[in-house]
């Protein structure tokens, strides 16, 4: 892969004593999404949260090995996490909009900054929520609270919150897996829109939304890697017996 955004090298993870990642090598494109599918248990969403460092916030956890983005592991002392999570942000399974209006959510990354302009404020307000498809469906309702939104309009709410900052990834963790398939769909075809100008990094269950929306897919089993290829190889013709297992429905 040419010019890779985030290259994940030999990656291992412990909680306490327990083995969940095992020596986990890959590429992630640059403006692509790739989907992380697999069984449950199986490291995907383990993998996730340690590209952004989230892993930090468990006491138990060890890591070794490294996560390079823009030339630097992830994993040095001195990487600011606050810094890092602002250019890699992350959308969770359930939505999470916080007990405010739903400008103030949307803000909120941008007034961490330190960011008061009331007109920079408004412009991120009004990009975000375009791009993450809400716009017209809030914009007369800024100043209410986000959190008497539907589930779908939520989540997306929780997308702008991460894009208002601008930054160069986004993961996201099973982010339609709450929501009814209307609301699933139009944030499978919010990413798709999205991904000219962020590379988008997203675990999901749901193999038929993987083959839509993804360019590259990696199957994960039991904290391994067992393979990573375009989607449509994956799903048209696997390399691996575990992978078309998987796919076919034999497990899973």
């Amino acid at each position: 892969m040419e010019n890779p955004i985030l290259t994940v090298s030999e990656l291992n993870l412990y909680y306490g004593k327990k083995h969940a990642l095992f020596d986990i090598s890959m590429e992630f494109e640059e403006k692509k999404i790739t989907a992380l599918i697999g069984p449950s248990g199986s490291g995907k969403s383990t993998l996730l949260r340690s590209i952004n460092r989230m892993q930090d916030l468990i006491p138990s956890v060890t890591i070794t090995g490294s996560i390079m983005y823009k030339g630097k592991n992830i994993y040095s002392p001195n990487t600011d996490t606050i810094d890092l999570r602002k250019e890699i942000g992350m959308v969770f399974q359930q939505p999470n909009p916080f007990p405010f209006s739903i400008y103030e959510n949307v803000v909120y990354g941008l007034r961490l900054k330190g960011e008061k302009d009331k007109a920079v404020l408004d412009a991120a307000v009004e990009k975000s929520l375009k791009d993450a498809a809400i716009w017209e469906e809030t914009k007369d309702k800024l100043h209410q609270s986000a959190l008497g939104l539907s589930g779908g309009q939520q989540q997306r709410v929780c997308i702008a919150r991460a894009l208002a900052v601008n930054p160069d990834i986004i993961l996201l963790d099973e982010p339609t897996s709450a929501l009814d398939p209307i609301s699933s769909g139009k944030i499978e075809q919010t990413l798709l829109e999205l991904k000219d100008r962020y590379t988008i990094i997203i675990v999901t269950h749901n193999l038929a939304q993987a083959s839509r929306i993804s360019d590259r897919t990696a199957f994960f089993m039991d904290g391994k890697l067992v393979e990573y290829e375009k989607t449509k190889s994956i799903f048209l013709n696997p390399k691996e017996q575990d992978t078309e297992d998987y796919i076919t429905g034999k497990f899973g």
